[in-house]
């Protein structure tokens, strides 16, 4: 066949080389949006399109799902809060770290260290507007009255450092502290220290305290028990004018707001969005009060779907829907106990034993869905087994990092996410409850050292009665409800993986 000659060919070609080679600020605009929404103790069963026996309707986590991938089989690297957290951000086990077991407090410092890499960090290195707005609850260095900050030695195990501090008198609300999210990567935020039923009840924009908890609060009138439902808060210090029932919606309004600051902006961003919900206190606002079967939890589970709604619409406003990951997911298991089930036939927890804080699947088995129009083929699922612990190096192969510099606990699901691998090779996935039982996955075994469940549901870590297993194995493909302890039948197997992880926790 003859070809044509086009004498302004080369002239197109040209223009079209030096548009590719634009400078380095306005070439960011072609990196992908990454926002990442951590829903607060909402189980894999809570989500209606993941339990078809859910008495809560979530259409718009629905709708997510069904417009990008579905993990089947994700789990949360602790059954708790605050390691979790951990986890996600730096790509590590938090065991590695300086909390062993158990949460941090309000007045905690920050158990992230400034040597820490984190994914926020990495992001800014990338050109990445970084944002974290909601529940920090990884602790934060305060000021102390002295001049001194209140912070924990580097290195050192201090569990009950992290925990035991509680005098407000020391601290000086007037000044910024240090640490938190700004020393983990963040260049704006507006946060929570911990938990909603943990004292200080107030708000930190950019480790500076937005009004100072000069006010306090008896606690809620529930069963002061330490894990109590419902509108249940702890008694502590409180800013004058802080409701219960407007943080969620005010996590949502800042986050709104930071998406709408970057439309044109030249750089592409980052929001890290750690909701408060439906962790305790459960304080639905009034237009969700009652709208479901199960309470206030189903009630406020409905305002997290609602919020999940909101922060995706602004995306679509924006014109930033097409070029955004969008990660939705949750810290751990839901705290649903056997008698919700029976009283409100819900399983938050799908038809996983236990619950959260549990080292079995109810503690860690978690809902993971991932958008990406320009790249996610819409309507997937994988059944690759995957932690939360996996962000940070997918998000690193996504922005061509080297592979030399890998987190130590992460491994990267780009190439499952953009449909060129349907599952990946790595290391057997850690479980971790929150007293600090261990538990190991590999394939279709699942091995937890110990009897009981490590967390909250009993028994929680009886010793093993002469003639008893002295651990747990499950075959989680015949057996996803962790029934039938296979540990005498398949001995070699338990030292399988007894091996493989004293291997991990060595390294």
């Amino acid at each position: 066949m003859k070809k044509e000659f086009y004498p302004f060919a080369g002239i197109f070609v040209l223009i079209f080389f030096l548009n590719s080679c634009q400078t380095k600020d306005s070439n960011e605009t072609l990196k992908p949006n990454i926002v990442y929404i951590l829903a607060d103790d909402l189980g894999y069963g809570d989500i209606s399109s993941l339990n078809p026996d859910s008495k809560i309707k979530t259409p718009n986590i629905d709708k997510l799902a069904s417009e990008g991938m579905v993990f089947r089989d994700a789990h949360s690297n602790s059954s708790v809060c605050t390691p979790t957290r951990y986890g996600i951000l730096t790509g590590q086990y938090a065991w590695r770290s300086r909390i062993k077991s158990g949460v941090l407090l309000g007045y905690s410092p920050s158990l992230i260290e400034e040597s820490t890499p984190t994914v926020a960090a990495f992001l800014q290195q990338q050109g990445y507007t970084t944002a974290c707005i909601g529940k920090w609850h990884l602790g934060i260095d305060f000021k102390l009255k002295n001049g001194t900050y209140h912070s924990g030695t580097p290195g050192v195990d201090f569990t009950q450092e992290l925990r035991g501090f509680n005098d407000y008198e020391q601290i000086d609300f007037s000044k910024p502290a240090k640490g938190g999210p700004l020393g983990a990567g963040f260049e704006y935020s507006y946060v929570l220290p911990a938990s909603l039923d943990f004292e200080p009840y107030m708000y930190l924009e950019n480790n500076l305290a937005v009004e100072a908890p000069t006010d306090s609060t008896p606690g809620s009138a529930l069963d002061a028990e330490i894990y109590a439902t419902g509108a249940f808060w702890r008694p502590g210090r409180m800013a004058p004018s802080f409701s219960f029932e407007g943080v969620l919606p005010t996590f949502t309004n800042k986050a709104i707001s930071f998406i709408n600051r970057q439309k044109g902006a030249d750089s592409p961003f980052f929001l890290y969005f750690p909701m408060n919900a439906p962790h305790t206190p459960w304080v639905p606002t009034n237009e969700f009060k009652g709208t479901t079967e199960v309470d206030e939890y189903g009630d406020y589970v409905k305002e997290v779907d609602d919020q999940v709604r909101q922060i995706l619409e602004t995306l679509q406003k924006n014109g930033m829907e097409e070029n955004t990951i969008v990660f939705f997911t949750s810290d751990n298991g839901a705290y649903w106990r056997p008698e919700f089930i029976k009283n409100y036939n819900h399983r938050s927890n799908f038809t996983f034993r236990g619950m959260k804080s549990d080292a079995w699947e109810g503690g860690h088995h978690i809902p993971l869905m991932v958008k990406w129009p320009e790249k996610i083929e819409a309507g997937t699922f994988s059944n690759q087994t995957t932690s939360l612990t996996d962000f940070f190096d997918t998000v690193r192969e996504l922005l061509g990092a080297s592979a030399n510099e890998k987190p130590q606990d992460s491994f990267s699901l780009l190439s499952i996410l953009t449909g060129k691998q349907e599952s990946i090779q790595r290391a057997p996935v850690i479980h971790h409850s929150g007293s600090g039982k261990f538990a190991i996955r590999d394939g279709d075994w699942k091995l937890i050292e110990g009897l009981g469940s490590g967390g909250f549901s009993e028994p929680k870590n009886p010793k093993p009665q002469p003639g008893e297993p002295k651990d747990q194995l499950y075959n989680l493909k015949d057996d996803p409800a962790e029934k039938e302890n296979l540990y005498f039948s398949k001995p070699e197997k338990v030292e399988e993986l007894k091996t493989k992880l004293e291997e991990i926790r060595a390294y």
